[in-house]
């Protein structure tokens, strides 16, 4: 997850080697994103009834692949493969294909801090990541950091083994569903839906950002560390937040926690709108972004597994994480396309603000309860 997000340090560079705008790259991203929320339904379904570990292997060489064919693209259309390429990789290897095998770890009142651990090592992997490809970038250049990143993607796979095998029936646990009788239930939960309309706009928020980021901060001049100290700080801050949010969920309840995320990012996007754009500005303002970054996932994931289960966790969870996946690819479309025609990414900040009011206005309604057959079942 730390490495995947590094991919806005090459827009600029690959864009500017081939001769392009900043539109195939963000559209790349974006086919990446909707690859992934797609095919992250597929991955969560096989890893809940097969097991994770075959997944996070075959999807650790899609990965590899991807960053390979990026370092060697000569076209635009190298480019879109190498987006699908990622986009299949990390559907199977990032938190979506992992949220079942912890949610049936851990006993339901941990389930929500036992999920954040996943955002909280995704933050730590972005902390490590970006200057970890920032220093490849500036001392063998952008080509061959990319090589050296495919190369350090070949160790996700032999982290797999722990989750080798099929997942373990928990004791106590209700009566099985079939697939067709697991989707039936979510599609008529009003609730799952809200979910799914807010989980849009984090996946519009997150990928914007992390992947225009460094060209909006050349764009106004400053130097090319600002971009990476500021992602630095969102990583960092996710991880406290994360942590936070996995833990709010024992006092206050999860959809007011989710309301309250989404209304604080728009105050990160107007700083950039209004806010002289110095380093440490906008480094601070990211640390704050940083805060309500991933920890929206903890909280939306524990309240799939409160209403549904753990059984077709993974798959459910993934459903909504689609509607996120969709949100990536219309943010990086739009982003790119905005650009392109305006050269500035003003409208975009106006934009983020107006979909963080509607997501923390969109959570409150959601009624936190399992649904009726969980809560007709006796006591385990």
């Amino acid at each position: 997850m730390g490495l995947r997000q590094v991919m806005g340090l090459y827009l600029k560079p690959l864009s500017e080697e081939l001769g392009v705008g900043r539109e195939p790259f963000s559209n790349a991203m974006a086919i990446a994103n909707l690859t992934w929320g797609v095919l992250s339904i597929v991955a969560g379904g096989v890893a809940d009834k097969y097991g994770a570990g075959r997944v996070i292997v075959v999807c650790s060489l899609s990965t590899v692949a991807s960053f390979y064919l990026l370092a060697t693209a000569h076209t635009p259309m190298d480019i879109y493969i190498a987006g699908l390429l990622a986009g299949i990789g990390v559907a199977g290897t990032g938190i979506s294909a992992l949220v079942g095998a912890v949610g049936r770890a851990a006993p339901p009142e941990a389930r929500t801090a036992a999920i954040a651990s996943l955002g909280v090592a995704s933050g730590i992997g972005s902390f490590v990541a970006f200057p970890y490809a920032h220093v490849l970038i500036e001392t063998i250049g952008w080509k061959s950091s990319l090589m050296v990143i495919a190369a350090t993607c070949l160790l996700i796979a032999p982290l797999a083994w722990p989750l080798s095998g099929r997942p373990v029936a928990q004791a106590g646990a209700v009566r099985s569903q079939t697939l067709g009788e697991a989707f039936a239930e979510a599609f008529a939960h009003p609730s799952f839906w809200l979910l799914v309309a807010g989980f849009f706009v984090c996946g519009f928020h997150v990928a914007f950002y992390g992947v225009h980021l460094p060209a909006f901060v050349s764009d106004q001049g400053l130097p090319s560390w600002v971009g990476v100290w500021a992602l630095m700080s969102v990583g960092v801050a996710n991880i406290i937040g994360t942590y936070l949010a996995g833990q709010s969920a024992r006092y206050v309840e999860r959809r007011v926690g989710l309301s309250f995320i989404y209304f604080m990012r728009s105050f990160a996007f107007l700083g950039l709108l209004f806010l002289p754009l110095t380093p440490w500005v906008v480094i601070g303002i990211s640390a704050l972004l940083g805060l309500f970054w991933l920890s929206t996932i903890p909280l939306t994931s524990s309240l799939v597994s409160l209403f549904f289960g753990t059984q077709w966790m993974s798959m459910l969870y993934s459903f909504v994480f689609l509607s996120h996946q969709i949100g990536s690819f219309i943010g990086l479309w739009l982003a790119g396309t905005l650009y392109d025609a305006t050269k500035s990414y003003d409208t975009m900040w106006w934009v983020c603000i107006a979909l963080a009011l509607f997501a923390a206005l969109i959570h409150w309604p959601i009624r936190e309860r399992p649904v009726a057959r969980l809560r007709e079942q006796p006591a385990a």
